[in-house]
């Protein structure tokens, strides 16, 4: 097929993406500033695509290639470009209205539910999820909520026909909520003992349960269990304070998890070294939040971020809290505050693409924008993490240019014409 190339003129407020929905046998892009997702930088940049894929990603300026080998060419003009950004920990998907009960459904009846699959409830044609690819989120990690173990989450992308198509991990970990040392208001959680030697006993039975090939009776709870304890299945453990979290290190080091995550984990900065030394990764609470503890300093929220940056632990960026499906939006925005109180560029851009993918197990396929991996990834005519200039022009998801149009642009130009008049 002839080589055609395609000039693209982007508007700041332009609703609806010129390519949205169609077909490419094999797309090359131009002159796009690059962050890769790794920490890395290529300012003018060619990234290839094939068949969904990235097969190509060099330096335009040393690199010989034959533009007739490719059947569409943008030029991106120095625009920039990121890796699709991630939203871990969120009900994205598996909510569209949180005052309407019928709309919500991540929470099931019952204390230990690891066999409650997020996958399949997941809602591919949420409205939420239309204004979250709008910013560049792209990739999701659905959760069920409630009681001590909620389910079991799925690595999800924001664009896809159902379920089916826009799965990228079916089940990648099962939730855990540790029971909190103290209750509000400082009082002691009297049943605190108890209610670990119950998380101990279950997390056992599991274990044994999983070591035994020919079980007389099948428990589909355990058998959710069984791939936590053979290292293809996380365990996400919600805590936040010291000793939640010296007692989840216990945990973890005792039941022998192969992949412990905490998720939260306010208090981490301080025992930085246990974290480190156990290899435990920590998807951080919401930056855009305040000090949980009258003597903490205004800005620890903020600080978190580069505190374990700093102190070598693994971490990325989450958005757990209220209204946390619509307001996944804001996730290049907590980076762009935690680069502000300390991480670098292409650090905060880390924090909420290719560590978070690391961190739930899909790093091989997505989270940057490297030769092999997914092609998920978009293009902003200004820093993405700016909420000034996040402009999201062109933006593909598993190497399909998707549409960027949703009902809020849609509200702004329908009242923009009447104005007009």
């Amino acid at each position: 097929m002839k080589s055609k190339i395609i000039l693209i003129y982007f508007f700041i407020f332009l609703g609806t993406n010129l390519f949205s929905q169609k077909k490419y046998n094999s797309i090359l892009l131009e002159n796009g500033y690059l962050h890769i997702g790794n920490g890395q930088v290529l300012e003018t940049a060619l990234i290839g695509i094939k068949n969904g894929k990235i097969v190509l990603v060099k330096n335009v300026l040393a690199y010989t290639y034959n533009k007739t080998e490719w059947d569409t060419i943008i030029d991106l003009k120095g625009q920039q470009v990121y890796p699709g950004f991630v939203a871990p920990n969120s009900t994205l998907g598996l909510t569209e209205i949180e005052a309407v009960r019928a709309t919500n459904d991540f929470r099931e009846i019952g204390v230990f539910n690891p066999h409650v699959r997020a996958q399949i409830a997941y809602n591919a044609e949420s409205n939420v999820l239309s204004t979250i690819k709008t910013n560049g989120v792209l990739i999701t990690q659905s959760c069920p909520r409630g009681e001590v173990v909620s389910g079991t989450s799925a690595v999800m992308y924001t664009d896809g026909w159902n379920w089916q198509d826009a799965t990228v991990k079916a089940e990648d970990g099962i939730h855990l909520n540790w029971p909190r040392s103290f209750e509000e208001k400082g009082k002691k959680n009297e049943n605190y003992e108890s209610q670990k030697r119950e998380i101990y006993q279950f997390f056992e039975n599991a274990k044994a349960y999983s070591e035994v090939s020919d079980n007389i009776k099948t428990d589909f709870r355990f058998e959710a269990m069984k791939n936590c304890f053979k290292g293809e299945k996380r365990v996400y453990i919600h805590a936040n304070t010291i000793q939640q979290l010296l007692d989840v290190i216990d945990f973890a080091t005792k039941i022998n998890l192969t992949f412990p995550v905490i998720v939260g984990g306010y208090d981490s900065y301080l025992i930085l070294p246990k974290l480190r030394d156990a290899l435990i990764p920590v998807m951080l609470p919401r930056v855009h939040s305040l000090p949980e503890n009258e003597e903490d300093p205004t800005d620890l929220p903020y600080k978190l971020p580069y505190l374990l940056q700093s102190g070598g632990v693994k971490f990325c960026l989450q958005n757990e809290g209220d209204m946390e499906a619509m307001q996944a939006r804001n996730i290049p925005f907590l980076a762009g505050t935690a680069m502000t109180y300390g991480l670098s560029e292409e650090e905060a851009i880390r924090s909420i693409s290719l560590s978070s993918c690391e961190i739930m197990g899909v790093g091989k396929t997505n989270g940057s924008v490297e030769e092999g991996k997914d092609a998920t990834f978009f293009v902003s005519s200004g820093n993405a993490l700016d909420m000034r200039t996040n402009n999201i022009v062109l933006a593909f998801v598993n190497g399909k240019i998707i549409s960027l149009n949703n009902s809020q642009m849609e509200l702004y130009k329908k009242y923009a014409e009447k104005l007009k008049k």
